[in-house]
């Protein structure tokens, strides 16, 4: 692969064949050909390689859902906790390596306590007979493994590493354990850095590309299965365990998501979300049902079948207990929350939405429209409108447009109501009005506008429209323009 560096176009990878004749990557095009006549060379797509590295870290949350990037070529996997389910860390290393290698990548990888160690090894330690033999660094034997190691594995720019070498310091040996106030002098405080990181006397953490589920239930297979019907009946065993786990914490799920690890490296991810916390099962496998009758008519391709099945919850929020009446219900709303819920699992989340009432009295800053299942009851508490009195017509239209509308209007007077306008090539007359309703601009906003006053307009037909004067005549605008804002049934 080649790319244009400083003007010239340079090799940045290359495989096994072109190592083996003396290409290396950083050499230019005219140099590695004069190496190797028919060397066949591509265009370098870092987005592409980006998306392949995010689609292999997909496949290594099988190991550990604490999987990390680490660009352009690496991953960064926290196995605490998880080496004794593979059979140890060798084993694991083993089966990881193995099966990326029966993908068709060309991988090595090592295990240490610390980031910078794994990394050191795994990149500069010489290759092993077996995958993992000599790749697991054992807890404080870190000085065994790493001194013979040229620099460049400490993760130092090039330019350091020359540096170093200038002055006869080539393996990390030869500063390991030296004076650290003449090296940092000379070399920075990077060098100091990234020797404690390796060592372990700094801390180095590894950021996980997806946050880590509040709970998780798997199950893998000795042979692939591709039936949706094993399939569901997995799911619900999962969501059992789930739900046992919740519900000793007093949890209940926001969001699930449920993971399907095909045997090729495929990952599919399917997640739902509730309105409000939810932890019984029957529910949860209904959601997720729905989602998977969706994905099933629109792509879900098991291929050569999942080894292993995972679910989890991505957000959970307290839920207690819910008392019931007599008749057997819990909650009015619960019906309305379900129907959000299922309706969301079948079409998308943002595709269930509802108003939000916002906290402004301008009419077309009063709400927003978000999705259904993110918004709280309690958020909607204070926007409770007061229903007008008997024969008194409603304050607000029914339908208020997205944007107001400019009209043209003639009136009586300069500060009165219109006695006829034009609005969308139809003119109207006014039969009768009422109004002003002045509304002030929020000033503390810093944005021009100019004080509105509404007018409730009824027309000879019995055409009800809600229209507002933009700004106060003379004191605001000379000539101020009017707008339709919404209808009246």
């Amino acid at each position: 692969m080649v790319e244009i560096q400083a003007g010239a176009v340079r090799l940045v990878a290359v495989d096994a064949a072109a190592e083996a004749a003396g290409v290396r990557p950083g050499l230019s095009l005219a140099d590695a050909r004069a190496l190797l006549p028919t060397l066949a060379v591509d265009d370098a797509d870092p987005a592409a390689d980006a998306a392949l590295l995010a689609a292999v870290a997909d496949w290594a949350d099988r190991y550990t859902p604490l999987v990390g990037l680490d660009p352009p070529d690496g991953l960064l996997l926290d196995i605490t906790g998880c080496a004794h389910l593979f059979g140890g860390e060798a084993a694991m290393l083993d089966d990881l390596v193995g099966r990326l290698r029966a993908q068709g990548f060309s991988a090595v990888g090592a295990v240490a306590d610390t980031v910078g160690a794994a990394w050191a090894v795994a990149r500069f330690a010489p290759p092993a007979g077996a995958v993992a033999a000599g790749r697991v660094v054992p807890p404080g034997r870190h000085g065994e493994r790493l001194g013979g190691l040229p620099l460049a594995a400490l993760r130092l720019p090039a330019d350091m590493v020359a540096a170093l070498d200038r002055v006869g310091l080539k393996r990390i040996a030869d500063v390991h354990g030296q004076p650290r106030a003449p090296l940092t002098a000379r070399f920075g405080p990077l060098l100091a850095r990234r020797l404690d990181q390796a060592f372990g006397a700094g801390g180095e953490s590894i950021s996980p590309r997806l946050p880590a589920p509040s709970a998780l239930a798997e199950r893998r297979f000795a042979d692939p299965v591709t039936e949706l019907a094993t399939l569901e009946a997995t799911v619900a065993s999962l969501a059992e365990s789930l739900s046992a786990g919740l519900e000793a914490r007093g949890e209940g799920a926001r969001l699930v998501e449920l993971a399907l690890f095909r045997a090729d490296g495929h990952v599919t991810r399917v997640e739902v979300g509730t309105a409000r916390p939810l932890r019984a099962p029957k529910a949860l496998v209904g959601l997720i049902g729905e989602r998977l009758a969706t994905r099933a008519g629109g792509g879900l391709d098991p291929g050569y079948g999942y080894d292993l099945v995972r679910l989890a919850v991505r957000l959970a929020a307290p839920l207690d207990a819910a008392q019931t009446d007599l008749t057997g219900d819990t909650d009015r709303s619960l019906a309305v929350e379900r129907l959000v819920d299922r309706l969301g699992a079948r079409f998308g989340l943002a595709a269930v939405t509802r108003f939000l009432p916002l906290d402004s009295h301008v009419p077309e800053l009063t709400a927003a429209l978000v999705p259904a299942a993110t918004v709280a009851e309690r958020a909607l508490g204070f926007a409770a409108t007061p229903r007008p009195d008997a024969g008194e017509p409603p304050r607000f239209p029914v339908r208020l447009l997205g944007e107001p509308e400019l009209v043209e209007t003639v009136a009586g007077v300069p500060d009165g109501p219109p006695v006829r306008f034009r609005w969308r090539r139809v003119v109207y007359d006014v039969a009768r009005a009422e109004g002003p309703e002045r509304i002030a601009p929020e000033w503390w906003k810093a944005e021009v506008a100019f004080t509105r006053d509404y007018f409730r307009v009824e027309d000879a037909e019995g055409r009800r429209f809600w229209m507002f004067r933009d700004g106060l005549f003379v004191r605001e605008v000379e000539a101020p323009r009017w707008y339709m804002h919404g209808l009246f049934a």
